[in-house]
């Protein structure tokens, strides 16, 4: 009984954990979009220059 419940456990965790890195995968997939776009379509400062959208 102990080591299906072992079993079990470890098939749990192991979904947990593919679940979790399949969304990070797709956050940092929008965060890149996100980055691109930002980058792509910033605009213009006072001087004429292009300007930087985030500010680090």
């Amino acid at each position: 009984m102990v080591p299906i419940l072992l079993v079990l456990l470890l098939v749990l965790l192991l979904f947990g954990i593919g679940f979790a890195v399949k969304l990070l995968w797709w956050i940092a997939i929008v965060v890149l979009i996100v980055w691109l776009l930002g980058f792509l379509f910033r605009g213009t400062s006072a001087s004429g220059g292009k300007s930087r959208w985030y500010r680090w």
